[in-house]
């Protein structure tokens, strides 16, 4: 479902206070966006703070690269954002922040399972990483452009995380239980507690029948 500017503006207000209050954003860091069209979404300014955003914090932005209004400055990583809207037509919210147990998942080469509890099955069906790029470059915005259709979740090598779903309240859901699960894993290494992993038939069969939520149909 596609949002008019001012609702998009309102729940992405809420959600970046959702993000700071939960430790899932920190400082001025991250950048999130909703879509408002086929061709067409807001996404906060540069150097916006994502816990206070004001109206005047938000810029829309087609993909032609036009901005409205004129002369306001968009975060630098639209390429991103772009690249997952162009490549699923589906896809409503993306958020972008560097919580800190996913980030260290994302600085380092350890693996993210989703054989853990209900909202990691679904969640975190699919992980994908993407190479270190410079941040706001066009460069990161092709290789997101490559991992878009594999997952819905993106580690961004020695950078961050990009989480996208048809809604906001979908994406950052998500991105929540990613931190979760993270923090999950840490913890229980360094306090010797070995996780009990669900078979993969468990997960597939829980996607499929369990009637949870609907399961997602990848295209790739």
């Amino acid at each position: 479902m596609m949002l008019d500017g001012n609702l998009a503006r309102r729940q992405l207000q809420a959600a970046g206070k959702y993000m700071m209050d939960h430790g899932l954003a920190w400082g001025n860091s991250g950048n999130i966006s909703v879509r408002t069209g086929d061709d067409r979404y807001v996404i906060t300014g540069s150097g916006t703070f994502l816990g206070e955003l004001a109206d005047e914090d938000f810029v829309e932005c087609t993909f032609a690269g036009r901005t409205f209004p004129e002369g306001r400055k968009a975060s630098k990583e639209m390429p991103m954002h772009r690249a997952v809207y162009e490549m699923r037509p589906e896809i409503g919210a993306v958020l972008h922040a560097s919580p800190f147990y996913a980030t260290l998942f994302a600085c380092a080469q350890e693996e993210i399972t989703s054989l853990l509890f209900v909202e990691t099955m679904y969640y975190l069906e699919r992980v994908e990483r993407v190479p270190y790029f410079h941040p706001g470059s066009e460069a990161l915005g092709d290789a997101v452009r490559e991992k878009a259709a594999k997952a819905n979740v993106l580690l961004l090598e020695n950078h961050g995380v990009l989480v996208y779903d048809t809604s906001v309240r979908e994406a950052q859901m998500a991105l929540h239980t990613l931190e979760t699960a993270c923090r999950m894993i840490l913890t229980s290494r360094s306090a010797g507690v070995p996780l009990s992993r669900m078979a993969p038939q468990t997960a597939s069969d829980f996607l499929q029948n369990a009637g949870y939520k609907q399961r997602r149909e990848w295209r790739e």
